[in-house]
């Protein structure tokens, strides 16, 4: 963001009126200034004074404030284990079912699904090797 010119002024409590609340609560939601910016351009004293006026007057709901922290994993590496081998039948399940339903639409429907990716690269391999 860009610089902010601080004002060398120091304002007291009694001149924080409504208004000027919310003016400085509807820049900062904004994002025109970040609460310490307004701090230092508005010489305001409190170092939680801006704060307590976005969780007053501010439009943002603080009631529940969000965990940022990474959830501990409860299953033993036994358990993780299993687990990671049924998600690997799973998607050898769904692998066959995928190449099953390619062999139909290519068989009933000509389609053309499939590339021929393995047959050029042999056919090439062979062209190298002469």
């Amino acid at each position: 963001m860009k610089e902010i010119e601080t004002v060398c002024a120091k304002r007291t409590q009694r001149d924080y009126n409504l208004g000027f609340k919310l003016a400085v609560v509807e820049q900062i939601e904004k994002g025109e200034l970040t609460y310490k910016q307004a701090q230092k351009l508005y010489g305001i004293q409190g170092r939680s004074t801006a704060l307590v006026w976005l969780r007053k007057h501010g439009k943002l709901d603080w009631t529940n404030p969000c965990e940022k922290t990474m959830p501990q994993s409860k299953e033993t590496p036994a358990q993780k284990l299993k687990r990671l081998e049924r998600e690997l039948d799973d998607e050898r399940v769904r692998n066959k079912v995928l190449n099953e339903m390619v062999n139909i639409c290519d068989e009933e429907y000509g389609m053309g699904l499939r590339k021929k990716y393995y047959a050029e690269v042999s056919k090439g391999s062979r062209k190298k090797a002469k």
